[in-house]
């Protein structure tokens, strides 16, 4: 008895020691958890830095903490006007409140079941996106350039069934894509990106793709054959200078893919769900594509892409021909709903169509002003989006630095062009400040 109650002492003894031990390291842990992160130094050295950001960072400490609408807010409590939108990403702008809500509310139910079975946002969103396009049947991924990649796939499937038993069967791979064009870094789509820079260390890429002029029609013809299985076009250029593809070349390309079985494909990857001031920036054209690649403001943030078919593209995949763990998880479809309904919106959409008019106007009133600095100011066809090329003379790349010490947060798209991508629900009083604080550095001779 007495052996049993010192053996029962010493264990407890033992073990607050050992508790002890274990908090005093936790709370040695968490004292250098709440050490003030170094953005750079971390950067360097825990992360992979796959990014140029040179011309974009004016501060290489700059951490930004939260968002509320159009702004972004630091560590040190300074505010920014959000004039990139994580590169066309957050249309709704940042902690959107009915965005939040279907975040919790979704976080409440389930995150994943895998596509094995059924769950209720991500059949919604297809029907949505189906009832409101030209498409019959979605398939759902994880970003943009898995979207291109299952197009391809499906391009290539199509085409596959297509000739069958005849003189191009196996032979009917080839595709077209465009110079200036970005549609990803995955291996079709890299492919299909013409950046050399970003292309070179990979070679060789995927066989059969060529690169066209964009908005050339004639230089189209020379690459285009009945060997081609489709034609990948984004409407508006974005990583190639937010460069928009003219009426009759969409036209053109429609009817050159319908003379040779072949498939339109469109990236909206960045121009599309509002950024042109229609749900779709191909309904800024009369043509109806067979394949649409969809992704960055889809769910406002969070990691999605979508891939819309035509029926008759659907019927040519098989099971196990394609598929994605996470893509059409429950969770992000149902913010994704939240998010759609919310651009889709008749007078969302004609907001955003004023608003781009009025940053168009104002950027083109200083092209007027400084002619020897800014070269072209382009705008997506249509009634207006908030999607502006403004391309200068000189490289823009001071630009964005003294504008991020205004507190107003620009990217360029190659090196003499400004992409404006806002979030959608800027005002007029933000253009003001943009422009104006343009307008300031021109005066300035920052270029």
């Amino acid at each position: 008895m007495l052996a049993a109650a010192a053996l029962r002492r010493a264990t407890a003894k033992s073990l607050r020691s050992t508790a002890s031990r274990h908090v005093g390291g936790a709370t040695r842990s968490m004292a250098a958890a709440e050490r003030p992160i170094v953005p750079e130094e971390y950067e360097n050295k825990y992360m992979v830095k796959t990014y140029n950001t040179d011309g974009v960072r004016g501060e290489p400490n700059l951490l930004f903490t939260h968002g509320k609408g159009q702004y972004l807010f630091d560590a040190q409590g300074r505010q920014f006007l959000d004039f990139c939108a994580g590169i066309a990403v957050s249309g709704l702008g940042h902690s959107d409140a009915d965005w939040y809500q279907a975040l919790v509310d979704a976080g409440k139910n389930v995150c994943h079941t895998s596509n094995l079975f059924h769950t209720k946002a991500p059949l919604e969103l297809a029907k949505t996106l189906v009832d409101n396009s030209c498409f019959d049947k979605v398939f759902f991924c994880n970003s943009g350039t898995e979207a291109n990649e299952g197009a391809y796939k499906f391009a290539r499937l199509y085409a596959n069934r297509l000739t069958k038993d005849t003189p191009l069967e196996g032979k009917k791979y080839e595709f077209i894509s465009f110079k200036g064009g970005f549609h990803g870094r995955t291996a079709a789509s890299l492919s299909l990106t013409y950046k050399p820079y970003i292309r070179e260390a990979f070679m060789p890429l995927v066989p059969g793709i060529h690169h066209a002029e964009f908005n050339n029609i004639e230089d189209v013809k020379k690459h285009i054959s009945d060997r081609t299985a489709g034609i990948f076009v984004e409407p508006v250029q974005g990583e190639g200078g937010v460069n928009p593809a003219t009426p009759e070349f969409m036209r053109e390309l429609r009817r050159l893919c319908d003379k040779h079985n072949a498939l339109l494909i469109v990236d909206e990857v960045q121009c599309g769900l509002g950024r042109t001031g229609k749900l779709f920036g191909h309904q800024n054209y009369d043509v109806t594509p067979d394949i649409m690649t969809l992704a960055k403001p889809l769910a406002g943030g969070l990691p999605i892409g979508a891939v819309l078919v035509a029926n008759k593209v659907a019927a040519c995949v098989t099971a196990g021909s394609h598929g994605t763990t996470f893509g059409g998880n429950p969770l992000i479809c149902a913010v994704a709903n939240t998010v759609l309904g919310k651009i889709m919106d008749e007078d969302f959409l004609l907001n955003v169509q004023k608003r781009g008019r009025y940053l168009a106007n104002g950027l083109k009133g200083l092209q007027d002003k400084y002619p020897e600095k800014v070269h072209e100011v382009r705008e997506p066809v249509g009634p207006g989006g908030l999607f502006v090329g403004f391309e200068c003379t000189k490289p823009v790349g001071p630009l964005v630095k003294y504008a991020l010490s205004k507190g107003v947060m620009i990217i360029s798209a190659g090196e003499k062009t400004i992409r404006m991508c806002p979030p959608l629900v800027v005002n007029e009083e933000d253009i003001d400040l943009v422009v104006k604080t343009l307008d300031d550095a021109l005066a300035e001779d920052v270029i």
